[in-house]
């Protein structure tokens, strides 16, 4: 019996089933490696954000200032949505991504707002 052979373009070698699956799964193992170090790029990228996040919440607190800016989230927004437009990211998820996290800032910036006023000048 012999092995069943996948059509290949005029002058090129044929290669078995069993070789384009293994190319197939190497090549697979390669973008799950790669997703992977995305993954680890965007935990330590968000981690820095909120950082950053953290303190102004803290500089808000400490000067009373209201823990949402709803312009700044706007202006936010639409620059995060020309960004995905330009790196060919569906901008309706560069929005409800910024969303979340800004709801998320938001409840940190409250959370430290809260926490001055319960605990003084801290």
């Amino acid at each position: 019996m012999t092995r069943p052979e996948t059509s290949t373009p005029a002058g090129s070698t044929a290669v078995s089933a069993e070789e384009a699956t293994r190319r197939a799964a190497e090549i697979l193992a390669e973008h799950r490696r790669s997703i992977d170090r995305l993954d680890a790029i965007l935990v330590f990228t968000l981690a820095e954000r909120f950082k950053h996040t953290q303190e102004v919440g803290r500089l808000k607190a400490r000067h009373d200032l209201p823990p949402a800016d709803p312009v700044r989230e706007a202006e936010q927004i639409a620059r995060l949505e020309a960004l995905a437009r330009e790196a060919d990211l569906d901008p309706e998820f560069a929005r409800k991504f910024l969303n979340f996290i800004i709801a998320e800032v938001i409840r940190h910036h409250e959370h430290h707002k809260a926490s001055r006023t319960e605990g003084g000048a801290g």
